[in-house]
């Protein structure tokens, strides 16, 4: 029996407004794709991301141009070269990863040679807002051992000693999301080492960047729009010390795999990051995460409900998914 394709969009509400330096959102809005082969159904989900140029019509046209491909047989290395790196080509990869388990029987954990795969520790975000407003987020997850803070305007100083007061004890990541001008740069830098800030993540524009290999950094410094594939790595060296892999920006795990593997290779520490999506966009990352020095695939705790079966959260731990859910 050949091949079938089916996608699908859907949308999840988010439990309160996310609000990053860009902008606020309701809903996760996001695209499954199926494809079905002899009685088997394996599945990936991507999330369309209007930073990065996409929406989801034109994610969901990109894939279904490819469906002749896809039900013509297309392996997930050929898919590497019919398909550029994006949310569409994520959801194919996914789905062929999980089809090919399935038809095999062989689960993804174990083409991995991840015998005994662990729970992770993941960040749980905190929304941009005034600094009272976040420092009462802060205070009510203060348990959690990783807080993503997201910060991003020209005066984040009160936000980010508001936040450390209200959470004395949790690892902290700030994430700017581009939104830091350079003439703060310098500033918020030493205010989030003097609060004790684990890391930052991309405070300068992507393609505006070259300012961080010209200061000293006095805390480590991660890319996430400035990185999206393997082919990005080589010319970040001298400006970042950890690069946020998301499988939306690499387009799925197969890429994912590659560029965290020459990334490690080129001295650099790994972030395994997500969009806001449900159970079913992490459970891969969850894999791809299990020897990152931090993780952030929190996206399904920030919704008013999750996909089921969904993956297994505890305080601050995700656990690796059940081939129910995928793989």
């Amino acid at each position: 029996m050949p091949r079938s394709l089916e996608i699908q969009t859907e949308s999840f509400p988010i439990a309160r407004i996310f609000t990053i330096s860009r902008g606020a959102k309701t809903s996760a809005d996001v695209i499954l794709c199926t494809i079905r082969e002899r009685g088997m159904v394996g599945r990936g989900e991507c999330v369309p991301y209007r930073r990065y140029g996409e929406t989801m019509e034109s994610v969901a046209a990109q894939i279904e141009a490819a469906g002749p491909l896809i039900e013509g047989g297309l392996t997930r290395q050929e898919l590497q070269r019919a398909m550029p790196p994006g949310a569409a080509r994520n959801a194919v990869d996914c789905a062929l990863w999980d089809l090919e388990a399935k038809n095999s029987g062989n689960a993804v954990i174990n083409s991995l040679g991840l015998a005994r795969p662990q729970p992770l520790t993941t960040a749980f975000t905190i929304s941009l807002g005034e600094p009272d407003v976040m420092a009462a987020q802060a205070r009510a997850n203060a348990g959690r051992a990783l807080l993503k803070v997201k910060v991003g305007t020209g005066d984040d100083e009160s936000r980010i000693r508001a936040v450390r007061d209200a959470a004395p004890d949790a690892a902290i990541i700030l994430d700017a999301n581009e939104g830091w001008p350079e003439e703060t740069l310098e500033h918020h830098l030493r205010i989030a080492a003097e609060a004790g800030v684990a890391l930052v993540e991309q405070p300068l524009p992507a393609g505006r960047d070259e300012l961080l290999a010209e200061i000293r950094r006095p805390l480590l410094v991660c890319a996430d729009e400035s990185v999206h594939h393997t082919g990005d790595l080589a010319s970040l060296r001298d400006r970042y010390d950890v690069i946020n892999i998301k499988l939306d920006k690499t387009g799925g795990l197969t890429e994912a795999l590659a560029m965290k593997k020459e990334a490690q290779r080129l001295d650099f520490k790994i972030m395994v990051g997500c969009m806001v999506g449900t159970s079913l966009a992490m459970a891969p990352a969850v894999l791809l995460g299990q020897d990152a020095e931090f993780v952030d695939l929190d996206g399904p705790l920030l919704l008013a409900r999750d996909r089921e079966p969904g993956l297994r959260y505890a305080a601050s731990l995700v656990w690796p998914p059940e081939t129910t859910l995928w793989g």
